[in-house]
């Protein structure tokens, strides 16, 4: 019998295993909250689909999402990024990626840790949403509209309101599986 899954992902394999795998379970590690933050921001104005098939090539060019390492990037790597065919070569995401991952680690600083800082805004907890259809959820809350207007303050570029709300989807801070999709109950 076959799964149910989110009418997003039907039909292709690697949406398939990112959503059965991934999408909406709860992250609260500092390493996978950063990755997916800059997939996210380069996603922007992207589908999601480029930027997971382009995954392993980011992974790569960026030191394994390393924010410690990007955060130190001068020009010389990033001139080398945007020569990068593998990537999204965007001069601005690029160069936001080092502010972002700088601006990471101020808030690692600040709060102990990136996941106490962002987990904050929901109370430590993923809120659960009840849509039948995933074309009912919203892109944007008031939530992700705070949460965007608060890490811009904090100096990070590429982070509006509707980046923010996939973020939050894709980290589990928000479960807006369908009702009906197999994972709904298992994140």
């Amino acid at each position: 019998m076959e799964k149910h899954r989110c009418g997003w992902c039907v039909g292709d394999p690697l949406y398939e295993a990112y959503h059965d795998n991934e999408w909406g379970v709860p992250v609260y590690d500092d390493d996978t909250l950063f990755e997916f933050l800059i997939l996210e921001t380069f996603q922007a104005g992207l589908s999601w689909i480029t930027v997971l098939k382009k995954r392993d090539n980011f992974r790569k060019a960026f030191d394994d999402f390393d924010y410690k390492k990007i955060a130190q990037y001068g020009q010389g790597k990033i001139d080398e990024l945007l020569q990068d065919a593998g990537i999204i070569r965007n001069k601005l995401k690029v160069r936001a990626t080092v502010t972002n991952a700088q601006a990471f680690i101020e808030i690692q600083e600040e709060f102990g840790s990136f996941s106490k800082y962002i987990w904050n805004f929901v109370d430590g907890k993923p809120i659960t949403n009840a849509w039948k259809n995933y074309k009912d959820a919203p892109a944007t809350t008031t939530l992700s509209d705070t949460l965007s207007k608060d890490l811009k303050k904090r100096g990070f570029k590429f982070v509006g309101s509707t980046v923010i709300y996939a973020h939050m989807q894709a980290t589990g801070m928000v479960n807006d599986h369908e009702v009906d999709c197999f994972r709904y109950n298992e994140v």
